[in-house]
């Protein structure tokens, strides 16, 4: 079945980095986009970066153009999020997505804390 592992998560002062990583298996990781969404407590889920199959298109959200680069490595079924000059409003859930067919499959999400 679909799988999604995030990782990378933690803890960074503001100003700081993070690379978040994903790892898919149970399908074509290369023939599909793949998205990096965050929420935090009481609001909605909000997409953060998209990458297309083959990682020639990139979108980002306004609030993290120019700091965030989602990438992918499809031979490694993995999607990344680097993350530079964090913000204490960039504190989230981070989720891996892919939607395809009828299915909309999540990871368990990784913990992101910008503080000092």
């Amino acid at each position: 079945q679909v799988q999604l592992v995030e990782s990378g998560g933690g803890l960074v002062q503001p100003g700081g980095s993070l690379r978040l990583s994903c790892a898919a298996s149970g399908f074509t990781f290369s023939l599909y986009a793949m998205s990096w969404y965050r929420q935090t407590p009481g609001k909605e889920r909000e997409l953060v970066a998209t990458i297309t199959r083959a990682g020639g298109t990139t979108n980002y959200a306004d609030s993290v153009k120019g700091r965030f680069t989602i990438s992918r490595d499809n031979a490694k079924k993995t999607v990344f999020l680097q993350m530079n000059s964090l913000k204490p409003e960039d504190t989230a859930v981070y989720y891996c997505n892919t939607k395809w067919g009828k299915g909309d499959y999540w990871g368990q999400g990784t913990q992101v804390t910008i503080s000092s």
